[in-house]
């Protein structure tokens, strides 16, 4: 490829959203800066479309040298809280970015009044004493024009009287609101003398009992841009029906210009993506908080084993649209096996075991064994592992009457232990409910895996636990949360169409001893079974790992069926 051709590669941008960008740079448009903003209320914690977010967000200002505020729109004190403030703080910065300024709206509740008295001034608004249910009819529909209120044209100096009595606490909560003189009639409902500050007299968790009316989210946003110079303003697609209120605030107040893009929120195939029902589910314990690994929160993902890289990958994957659409959650699986495929350290781990006893092999002796941690990874070295008599193999390894090509254990069938030796059936033992409680094997000793001079060649190899060693463990099995594809169809019935086997506890697992010493935030590929990592509810006396994901997609076996 010539030099020209590279060159002209790097400069197509990778969506609609960074030609706006580079074309604004271009012109000069704002000085050719790029400030862009990342704005979350503090009323729960962050999930994987707010992922998405950030990653175009930050990723955009880092991409064109600009800055990127992380501002809390903490403008409803009833459902915020600083627990939610310091999550959204730490996912952030766990994926990997950080942010210019740390802001919240609240910082700018005193500017913000002082804008809306100007408005008031002009007589672009007005304090109005009907109930929401009076001014919800009001409004009509997009297919009726609205109604004025009575209070429409109340005087500047009576609006300006009232409005502050507001703020001094006056009256109670529903009162009365401060609209915004637009238009009754305007086809976009969001037009029609929207709210801008509500009275609420509860206790906010920055300013505490200083305000007790508090500016609703599109006047508050829009001049927030304005106050901090934001030159791109991000939003989801559903608040494109706002960005003429947006505009509308910014002219008549003549603050700078900021300007407000959409595009594409992230839907995701069997979960759930609405805040307020995953606040139901933590409420109602259908999971164990908010960083439960089933939720798709980012410390949810966190705590299931999923790394950043991954996640910023899957948003890379999926890129920026401007259409809604449903992405498969097995694209996400799939960035996370991608990832962990290059830096999970490889052990073995029985998660239905059962014995098997090498019957030629000396009692009492114990041999090290070298298995490798990663084969993906020259660098990664390896590991000791013991080998003793007797081992623990998984339940499935071994059947009575093994099909053609079952190449693993049965009668007179020969299998490599994996890292050890080969061994050959020779016998097995049954309870009086036909279980195989035992399988009794014996051993090639010419075989062992690294100096191998048997010159027998067998087709599988098995993973195993030497039962003198084993580790006990517990292993959560976590899968889809909603057994229905497209989470939006299910309304408010959604309960019912969780999956009942989302979660799924083995606790007769052994593992081997290397995982003793296993630490929170590394991950494991237990072989021939899936990712792993461990869970914070481990203890010295009891370990605990939640498995990230299989190896290989079940769930797309299911569909081709």
């Amino acid at each position: 490829m010539t030099e020209e051709k590279e060159k002209s590669q790097e400069r197509i941008p990778a969506n609609f959203l960074e030609q706006i960008v580079e074309e604004d740079i271009t012109s000069g448009k704002n000085g050719g800066r790029v400030h862009t903003r990342f704005p979350p209320e503090p009323n729960g914690y962050l999930h994987i479309g707010h992922a998405k977010s950030i990653c175009l967000n930050f990723g955009l200002a880092d991409k064109f040298g600009g800055k990127t505020n992380l501002r809390f729109d903490d403008t409803n004190p009833v459902t915020e809280d600083t627990e939610y403030v310091e999550s959204i703080k730490a996912d952030v910065r766990w994926l990997g970015f950080d942010w210019e300024n740390e802001l919240y709206a609240s910082d700018y509740f005193d500017q913000l009044y002082e804008l809306a008295v100007q408005l008031i001034k002009k007589g672009l608004a007005y304090v109005d004493d009907q109930t929401s249910e009076q001014i919800a009819t009001q409004k009509g529909n997009p297919n009726i024009p609205g109604e004025e209120s009575p209070y429409r044209y109340r005087s500047v100096e009576e609006n300006l009287d009232l409005f502050e009595r507001m703020k001094n606490g006056e009256f109670e909560d529903g009162a009365k609101v401060l609209r915004a003189k637009v238009d009754m009639a305007h086809p976009n409902m969001h037009m029609r003398d929207p709210l801008m500050y509500r009275i609420k007299k509860a206790k906010h968790h920055r300013t505490g009992d200083k305000w007790c009316i508090y500016p609703m989210y599109d006047f508050a946003h829009g001049q927030s841009d304005s106050i901090e110079k934001i030159t791109h303003s991000i939003c989801t697609l559903e608040f494109d029906v706002h960005r003429p209120l947006y505009d509308w605030f910014i002219e008549k107040l003549d603050t700078f210009p900021s300007h407000q893009y959409e595009f594409a929120r992230l839907n995701l195939t069997h979960t759930v993506m609405s805040k307020r029902r995953l606040l139901q589910l933590v409420k109602e314990n259908i999971v164990s908080g908010w960083d439960d690994p089933r939720m798709p929160t980012i410390s949810g993902l966190r705590r299931r084993g999923f790394t950043p890289a991954s996640i910023r990958n899957f948003c890379d994957k999926i890129g920026v649209a401007k259409r809604d659409n449903l992405i498969d959650v097995g694209v996400l699986e799939f960035c996370v096996r991608e990832d962990l495929n290059k830096i999970a350290t490889r052990v073995m781990a029985v998660l239905d075991p059962v014995k098997l006893v090498i019957t030629n092999y000396p009692e009492g002796q114990v041999e090290t064994l070298q298995v490798e941690n990663n084969p993906e990874d020259i660098n990664s070295g390896h590991r000791d592992v013991p080998f003793s008599r007797e081992v623990y193999i998984e339940r499935e390894d071994f059947m009575e009457v093994p099909p053609k090509k079952f190449f693993r254990l049965g009668p007179g069938l020969m299998v490599r232990l994996k890292g050890a030796y080969i061994v050959k059936c020779e016998d097995f033992v049954k309870d009086e409910f036909g279980n195989i409680t035992e399988i009794h094997c014996t051993y090639i000793p010419e075989s062992r895996s690294g100096s191998d001079t048997s010159g027998i060649h067998v087709k599988g190899t098995i993973h195993w636990v030497s039962a003198q060693h084993a580790v006990p463990a517990e292993v959560r099995v976590y899968d889809r949360l909603l057994i229905l594809e497209d989470a939006s169809q299910v309304g408010d019935d959604f309960k019912k169409f969780i999956n009942p086997d989302s979660l799924t506890i083995l606790d007769h697992v052994l593992v081997e001893p290397s995982l003793k010493e296993a630490v929170l935030g590394k991950n494991y590929q237990f072989i021939r079974k899936g990712y792993y990592c461990l869970d914070k509810d481990s203890t010295g006396d009891k370990l605990v790992f939640n498995r990230t994901v299989g190896l290989k997609d079940a769930w797309a076996k299911e569909k081709n069926k």
